[in-house]
């Protein structure tokens, strides 16, 4: 269970998106814990409400369909959010985005099927503008 850094949801592949979504609806479903996403709960509902929505608005663009929010819609009800630009600003941060980039590299290299070398090359052009090619 991982929360992709921000920067990496418009390249990351759509096993990967989708992933993502059904990830988010067993936070919102069962308020899981995970050594890999516990730090969300340290951080108010507006950063959790705030990468929700940087997720259905990437899904939205790539035309692909939801069945359903209503996980979403229990677990944030209707509270007021404020947006926050950077969510998890501690977490996510550019040591995040390495080990990120670094678990995308090796699904890549591995053959994952929806991972295509043009992704890949968007995905190391934009690493590259934080890190030096490893």
């Amino acid at each position: 269970m991982r929360l992709w850094h921000q920067n990496l949801l418009s390249i990351l592949p759509k096993s990967q998106l989708l992933a993502q979504w059904r990830e988010l609806n067993s936070i919102f479903a069962k308020e899981d814990r995970h050594i890999l996403i516990n730090y969300i709960y340290d951080y108010s509902k507006d950063d959790l409400f705030s990468y929700t929505q940087l997720v259905l608005s990437e899904m939205r663009e790539r035309n692909i369909t939801i069945r359903t929010v209503d996980k979403m819609e229990r677990y944030f009800g209707d509270e007021p959010f404020e947006k926050i630009e950077h969510p998890f600003h501690n977490h996510h941060n550019d040591e995040y985005l390495e080990i990120c980039y670094f678990n995308l590299k090796e699904k890549f290299i591995r053959g994952q099927k929806d991972f295509d070398a043009a992704r890949y090359e968007v995905l190391k052009r934009m690493y590259g503008m934080v890190a030096p090619d490893k």
